[in-house]
């Protein structure tokens, strides 16, 4: 089992980065509350691991805290969460929300996160209602107004990108399209629609 690993960073691309530990290259799963406080490209960091065997493939998760993992671990255990839900569950609100979310049966902020239904944001709740005390919002990561405000916008230029793609672009050319065009005032239905006027162009 690998605990915990340190190495500079290589490559970050959310919702994965790669680390150099010694000479060899680690392929790393995190949550965005975790890639809010890692450092930049070149940097050293270490980050506490959780690692999934499959028969058809091996996956490392890496979390900037010791009680991120643990979250990630007790998601795990609920019943219909996955290594990759529980991933997005950590990316899309922030640790500590998700935890008063448990606390106030708050399913209406669950719902909103991509693959949690209405049933399973129930069953959240219920099955972790009695473990989410164990987690303290002064170890639970924290990000900070710009951090979300970073991530924000770059949800917006990936959502442009994605709807691109969707439409038949290469990855490569919608990317480019989207960087020319990009505004940080611009919505991301704003941003396509001159995309598509800066390709046909």
């Amino acid at each position: 089992m690998i605990g915990k690993l340190r190495g500079i960073i290589l490559e970050k691309q959310p919702p994965q980065l790669l680390l150099d530990v010694n000479g060899v290259g680690y392929e790393i799963d995190a949550p965005m509350s975790t890639f809010y406080h890692l450092p930049d490209i070149g940097q050293e960091v270490t980050l506490h691991t959780h690692f999934v065997v499959r028969e058809d493939a091996h996956h490392l998760f890496g979390f900037f805290a010791k009680e991120e993992r643990a979250l990630f671990r007790t998601l795990l255990k609920v019943n219909g969460i996955g290594p990759r839900l529980a991933l997005t569950i950590l990316s899309s609100i922030d640790p500590n929300d998700f935890v008063r979310c448990v606390i106030n049966n708050d399913t209406d902020t669950l719902v909103s996160v991509p693959g949690i239904g209405k049933k399973t944001a129930e069953r959240l709740i219920i099955e972790m209602r009695d473990k989410v005390s164990t987690f303290s919002s002064a170890t639970l990561p924290h990000a900070t107004a710009s951090q979300k405000e970073n991530n924000a916008r770059n949800q917006i230029t990936q959502d442009a990108v994605s709807a691109l793609i969707a439409l038949g672009y290469k990855p490569q050319e919608a990317s480019r399209a989207v960087s020319k065009v990009d505004d940080p005032t611009l919505t991301s239905e704003e941003i396509i629609r001159r995309a598509l006027r800066e390709m046909v162009s």
